[in-house]
């Protein structure tokens, strides 16, 4: 069935008008699903149309020819391509193949220098040479459109609009991923990504238009629309423990795509690198701890430390080839 999540227009408040009319849509979103869809966000169609067309020319390649990007080549910044079954949810191998991206750091940058995992320089396939001007102003346009979300969801919690740019997001944790999901005609034992919640703040999902998220609600398990003209957002684990568990980190899983490849376009504006995981200062009192109903059955709000420590800990789970791999070429 279709998902009855909240479909809210930021066009007006983009446009100028006031914020807290889409603070409150937000703001109960937030705090009933985890998920909601945006639409007037301003995103030219024609940014995801390039995005689609240089992502499916670059998965149309041989396997041979996208190992010159392997994440293998990255080190420690986790970017380049991953081939079908390389990445783990909760262990089990996803039906999937993908390419990472973040913020595109030269060698001599601090961070870089000092061995920062997940921090460093894209790798960009020769073919096609469209792809990287198509990725990088995709994420330029939706990481501004981030930081606009954030500011309404600050105004929502009745915090300054400019709270999480001056206290979490000053220098964000930023993460894109270009998802490839083969057709599987028949049943097939695996999902595409199994239920899981995201690490960070604030997920901003494209879609191609095939069907394949769910989300866990209340009422079970629901289909989210695949609009190509709206945007998926969803929060993360960090900001459910900031808030306390007022806002949630909502399960959510892939179907296997049936008759077509299906593409995704997630990407994650996430706190800092060394942000502290602290609740953040709101009135009232929080809901109860959710651990025992969480898919994982882990406590969000026993989190301390920074966020980058989180972070890193997560991914090394999701690609645990590639952490011994390298802890082979460095002597460990």
């Amino acid at each position: 069935m279709a998902a009855d999540l909240p479909v809210i227009d930021i066009g007006p408040f983009l446009a100028g008008a006031p914020i807290e009319p889409v603070a409150r849509a937000i703001d109960e979103a937030c705090r009933s699903f985890g998920f909601f869809t945006v639409v007037g966000h301003g995103i030219p169609p024609q940014r995801l149309d390039d995005l689609e067309t240089a992502a499916r020319s670059f998965f149309a390649l041989s396997n041979r020819e996208k190992e010159a990007i392997a994440m293998g080549h990255g080190g420690r910044a986790w970017r380049g391509w991953f081939a079908p079954g390389g990445e783990l949810t909760a262990g089990v191998a996803d039906r999937k193949e993908g390419v990472y991206f973040g913020t595109d750091l030269p060698d001599d940058h601090p961070r870089v220098l000092a061995g920062t995992p997940l921090h460093g320089a894209n790798l960009w396939p020769t073919r096609p040479a469209t792809l990287r001007p198509a990725v990088e102003a995709w994420m330029a346009a939706v990481e501004d459109l981030g930081h606009r979300l954030l500011e309404v969801m600050a105004v929502g919690l009745d915090l300054e609009p400019d709270w999480f740019s001056r206290h979490l997001t000053a220098d964000p944790t930023l993460l894109f991923r270009i998802f490839r999901y083969p057709a599987e005609p028949g049943p097939v034992d695996a999902w595409g990504v199994g239920e899981h919640t995201d690490y960070g703040l604030l997920t901003i999902l494209a879609q191609d238009g095939h069907p394949g998220l769910q989300v866990r609600t209340p009422t079970g398990w629901v289909d989210v629309p695949a609009d190509r003209h709206a945007l998926v957002c969803n929060l993360g684990d960090m900001l459910d423990r900031m808030t306390g568990g007022r806002y949630r980190s909502t399960p959510h899983r892939v179907l296997p795509a049936a008759d077509t490849d299906r593409l995704s376009f997630p990407f994650f504006l996430d706190p800092s690198w060394g942000a502290q995981v602290r609740p953040l200062p709101l009135r009232g009192d929080p809901p109860a701890d959710d651990a025992a109903s969480r898919w994982d059955g882990t406590s969000l709000q026993t989190l301390s430390g920074t966020y980058g420590d989180y972070l890193g800990a997560k991914v090394a789970k999701v690609f645990p080839a590639l952490v011994a791999s390298r802890l082979r070429s460095e002597g460990q």
